[in-house]
């Protein structure tokens, strides 16, 4: 089926295809690329259980405006992988009506940025159906799509929708790093009988990450509500998901060379949040700084800092805590002021630098 909206077409030009050549290349035998390990996630889980099925615009005869449905066509068939008109609303509401008739869909949005188009049927039909009808209706649906910026794509096709659906009960919420996280998380979240939305990144379907033997078996899932400890720290306790995981992770690196030793938390859920990972973790290194790619107002890094003061973590902080996030404006256009508008490693070493008062010029802490 041909695009037929010029908006998603630009998106597709600018950013699907000059993705295509990134899967061509074969990755080591321990490294899986993450738009292979969605991919598989999907196959396994079709093959494991014939209720499932996938819909979406493109996601059949065009294997996916990223290709991450490439090849379930052939294999599973029409009736299983199905090109949708352009209209969000109506091929969600679809989704979800066969949900609860007892099938368990995977609807695909070309990016979350149009999931607003269907979010009465995200929200109002898909997360609060079982409350309202005492339990007796279940609708086990995955939302899924790259969230957050892109590049070059502008303010509508710029945004985090972590905090939007992260703020609705009813919903799980997942927002997978690396391959190990994309490949475990969407088969916990198809498994899940509740609705739940997986949040990709775009920017991430091109890279490869080292996978284990575990993470290559058909049955491995990661549990949704669990943290991981990317890297281990004593001084200060960085949390983050998705892209920005990387970008702690190289921030780490660097703070590294000058004796600062930092912990880095994969949130990998946003809801359930890991707040007890958290906490414990401030517990040891009694300092905060989340980074997100998000809006700062009301945030995902708002959440955890409210939730940290709350708790018992907040007496062992020795300094208050601080959030690195994307500007609060809509995504420029302009390269150099979309770079401006999101964080970046350097703002992760200097808000590090600020909460432990390490001077610019010294690496000693004063």
């Amino acid at each position: 089926m041909a695009l037929a909206n010029f908006c998603k077409g630009a998106i597709l030009r600018n950013l699907g295809c000059r993705q295509l050549t990134l899967s061509a290349r074969v990755a080591a035998p321990s490294e899986m690329y993450v738009r292979d390990a969605l991919n598989s996630a999907m196959d396994e889980e079709m093959h494991r259980d014939d209720k499932v099925f996938l819909l979406g615009e493109e996601v059949a005869q065009y294997d996916g405006a990223y290709k991450i449905s490439r090849g379930l066509l052939k294999k599973y068939g029409e009736k299983r992988v199905i090109d949708t008109p352009i209209t969000e609303m109506g091929f969600a509401g679809l989704a979800v009506g066969a949900a609860m008739a007892g099938l368990k869909p995977i609807c695909e949005f070309m990016t979350f940025n149009f999931s607003m188009q269907a979010i009465d049927q995200v929200i109002n039909s898909a997360a609060k159906s079982h409350y309202m009808s005492a339990g007796s209706v279940k609708v086990p649906i995955v939302f899924r799509g790259p969230n957050g910026a892109a590049a070059g794509v502008a303010a509508q096709h710029s945004q985090c929708f972590a905090a939007w659906y992260g703020h609705c009960p009813g919903l799980k919420v997942v927002s997978p790093y690396s391959s190990e996280d994309c490949r475990g998380l969407l088969k916990a979240a198809i498994r899940d009988p509740n609705p739940v939305v997986v949040l990709e990144n775009e920017l991430m379907y091109g890279l490869s990450f080292p996978v284990s033997d575990e993470a290559l078996s058909e049955d491995f899932i990661v549990e949704i509500g669990k943290a991981k400890i990317e890297r281990e720290g004593k001084h200060i306790t960085l949390v983050s998901h998705s892209r920005t995981v990387g970008f702690c992770l190289e921030a780490a690196e660097q703070l590294a060379a000058e004796g600062v030793s930092c912990e880095v938390i994969n949130l990998r859920s946003i809801r359930p949040i890991d707040s007890d990972c958290i906490e414990k973790s401030i517990m040891k290194t009694n300092h905060l700084v989340t980074v997100e790619g998000g809006w700062p107002m009301f945030g995902v890094g708002a959440e955890i800092c409210a939730q940290i003061m709350e708790g018992q973590a907040f007496d062992y902080l020795d300094a208050p805590a601080v959030r690195v996030t994307g500007a609060d404006v809509p995504m420029p256009y302009a390269k150099v002021l979309e770079d401006g508008a999101l964080p970046q490693v350097k703002d992760i070493v200097l808000s590090v630098r600020k909460t432990l008062h390490i001077h610019n010029d010294a690496t000693q802490r004063v």
